[in-house]
């Protein structure tokens, strides 16, 4: 099992290239990868998000790429001859304007101009930047990796002592269950024998007020499916991507409770769902943070 929250940091520092990454995890209910990088790696972005995805399948990432290259490079020179031209006719134009003013306007200060010259390096996509950066990706995910199935397993320990605390529930409404309908027929017994006072009561008549009460109030079906839900949480807890299954698994649970409590016509069968919704709840919030 692992948590959606995680840090890790990878680097990579060979042959002149300095390489770190920094991935940061947080909940989200469908994966999200955000990459923040110099904008000489857009070319590697969606090399990042591949790296990403094949490790993650939930959750908000935020991946920061920081880089220096002390290679000694090939570079060449580019001329925009657009802004050249433009340099030269305003220089034309300023002569016209001020014939006066001794002209020092050579090609030297015509390359020293910021728009005319710049340098680029030879090539387009660099293969030793790639790996270098897909080296870089994998160690930061290994570490948060590392971190998340850490914080997992404090997620799936603390969610399994909630689960036994549920099959304690189950029990005790299992065990009072079958008193409610019994405790209904002697109440009613009762009142009749009040309202009639004294006249013989028709047992057959109670019997049958009492089948049908239990009947309305019978929670077998509901019990049998937790108690399946429950081993089956216990199952899934042991798999490593969990969050999907266990959030359908939760729902599940919670559609039981509220049959039950709908169902129920006895105050320490009530008490006792209720107290089942609320470990339900607190297993659900702990289902967010799990990927």
């Amino acid at each position: 099992m692992f948590s959606m929250t995680g840090y890790g940091k990878g680097e990579y520092k060979e042959g002149g290239i300095e390489l770190t990454v920094e991935i940061k995890t947080v909940n989200n209910r469908y994966l999200d990868v955000s990459v923040k990088s110099p904008k000489s790696f857009n070319c590697y972005e969606e090399t990042v998000r591949s790296l990403v995805r094949g490790s993650l399948s939930r959750g908000h990432a935020d991946v920061f790429i920081g880089f220096t290259d002390r290679r000694e490079r090939a570079l060449r020179l580019a001329v925009d001859e657009n802004a050249a031209r433009a340099y030269v006719e305003a220089a034309r134009r300023v002569k016209a304007l001020f014939p006066d003013i001794p002209d020092d306007f050579t090609l030297t200060a015509l390359l020293r101009s910021g728009d005319v010259l710049r340098t680029e390096e030879e090539g387009g996509e660099d293969e030793q930047v790639g790996q270098a950066l897909a080296a870089a990706v994998s160690a930061a995910l290994e570490k948060l990796n590392a971190m998340r199935a850490k914080e997992g397993e404090k997620l799936a320990a603390d969610m399994l002592s909630r689960m036994d605390t549920i099959e304690g529930l189950v029990a005790n409404i299992a065990a009072r269950a079958p008193l409610v309908a019994e405790h209904y027929r002697t109440k009613l017994t009762e009142r009749m024998r009040e309202v009639l006072a004294g006249v013989p009561v028709d047992e057959a008549r109670i019997l049958s007020e009492a089948a049908v009460f239990a009947d309305k109030c019978n929670i077998d079906e509901e019990l049998t499916r937790l108690r399946s839900h429950i081993s089956q949480f216990r199952s899934i807890c042991r798999e490593a991507r969990v969050g999907r299954k266990l959030d359908f698994l939760v729902q599940e649970f919670n559609r039981e409770a509220n049959t039950i409590c709908s169902k129920s016509n006895d105050i320490a069968v009530t008490n006792a769902a209720l107290a089942l919704k609320n470990e339900i709840e607190k297993i659900r919030e702990q289902v967010q943070n799990v990927e």
